[in-house]
């Protein structure tokens, strides 16, 4: 059995997550102890209580999710649980080079929260959209998306399964690909309810911010690799790791091919730790032989270590 740790991503979020986990482990609870501390507000209460609009804005749902993620992962890790890779969905590549010993989580958490108000700051609410196209092949998507730049930015954003990719840009000019997209025979297309067009050139501006903030952040060389967001490149260094984020926040994510990837190098089992079961989703797709576990609450966390013996 070769584990490989998934961290989800934003969207994934929901009140009342990690709530098991603070009840029950002082370890978790110091996860929302020191993040509480960087952010100056009570993150668990926030997490366990909502409201969800507040919960749901980009720079409080970033490290909400990367605490909820880490403080699931703390007691697996006790229990003596690793894994020999890691990877993260956008924002959850944060998570996984925490995990892996890059950032310190004081750091991750400041971190985060300002990647999520650059997003937003980056690009006037409204002027951008996200949508997803399933059932299409990526070279009918990207043709799609070709012929609907004479309108504006628009680009896959993220290529997440087989027959499910995001694009993201120009309000205008996303909703002429959502058009000719089901003129190609797309199965379905559906706008998605975010406020930043994130993984595309609109991002340009977040990206040279963030940029800044990781100059002044400390990064280890991590115990395990992580495969990172934008070439489903296995990396270990901090300079690696820093390039890598900025262009992320601009690029489109290959979720797909990370999967493939760490397939490729004999991983058989994937856990996702933290909030929803997206990326499990996603995983089950994609490598069909391979093992899929998560870990959101004690339950499933009880389940998947009995499942693999730990």
């Amino acid at each position: 059995m070769k584990i490989a740790f998934i961290f989800p991503g934003q969207g994934s979020q929901y009140v009342g997550m990690a709530k098991e986990f603070i009840e029950n482990f002082e370890e978790s609870r110091e996860v929302f102890t020191a993040a509480s501390s960087v952010l100056g507000y009570d993150l668990a209460q926030l997490c366990l209580h909502g409201p969800a609009e507040k919960l749901n804005l980009t720079e409080n749902t970033q490290p909400a999710i990367l605490a909820a993620s880490i403080a699931a992962l703390r007691p697996l890790e006790r229990r003596g649980l690793t894994a020999g890779a890691a990877a993260g969905h956008s924002l959850g590549e944060y998570t996984a080079i925490t995990a892996a010993g890059g950032f310190e989580l004081k750091d991750a958490i400041a971190l985060v929260r300002k990647r999520g108000r650059y997003m937003q700051e980056a690009v006037p609410e409204g002027a951008g959209l996200m949508a997803a196209i399933l059932g299409m092949e990526r070279q009918d998507v990207e043709k799609t998306c070709h012929e609907a730049a004479k309108n504006g930015i628009v680009a896959p954003a993220n290529y997440n399964s087989p027959g499910q990719i995001v694009i993201a840009g120009e309000k205008k000019a996303v909703e002429k690909a959502m058009e000719l997209a089901r003129a190609a025979g797309a199965k379905k297309v559906v706008p998605l309810a975010v406020s930043v067009p994130s993984h595309c050139a609109m991002m340009g501006q977040a990206g040279e911010r963030l940029a800044k903030e990781l100059e002044k952040i400390t990064i280890r060389d991590l115990r395990i690799p992580i495969v990172n967001n934008a070439e489903a490149k296995f990396l270990r260094s901090p300079g690696e790791l820093r390039s890598s984020l900025v262009k992320q926040i601009s690029s489109p994510l290959f979720w797909e091919d990370s999967i493939n990837a760490m397939a490729a190098e004999g991983f058989d089992t994937f856990i996702e730790i933290g909030p929803g079961k997206v990326l499990s989703g996603l995983v089950k797709r994609i490598a069909k032989n391979a093992k899929v576990l998560s870990v959101e609450d004690v339950k499933s966390m009880n389940d998947t270590l009995s499942s693999i013996g730990c």
